[in-house]
């Protein structure tokens, strides 16, 4: 169990939710990222797509300040290390509507 800084923070909140691929350390990775409603509590599961490493943790938010992380069978350095460092790819969207009328 350990405490989590801002930046950490920052580069988990900016994950969307449901599922995303992207990469880490060059190489493909898909990750499903659930929220809680309250707010009070982060999930993430990713997991190597050419390969069979995976990073798992939840973040509890505390009432008043700071957060708790509590990495599932791994070093807290590797998620931390995991979240600052993974890029998700975002696909653009298409406006199909803008596409049927032109």
């Amino acid at each position: 169990m350990s405490t989590v800084s801002a930046t950490f923070e920052d580069a988990l909140g900016r994950l969307p939710d449901g599922y995303v691929d992207g990469s880490f350390r060059g190489r493909p990775w898909g990750v499903t990222v659930k929220r809680s409603e309250d707010g009070k509590r982060v999930w993430l599961y990713g997991e190597a797509l050419c390969g069979t490493e995976i990073v798992s943790f939840n973040l509890y938010r505390l009432t008043g300040s700071g957060a708790i992380l509590k990495p599932c069978e791994m070093s807290s350095t590797k998620v931390v290390q995991f979240v600052l460092g993974f890029e998700p790819f975002f696909r653009a969207r298409v406006d199909f509507q803008a596409l049927i009328k032109e």
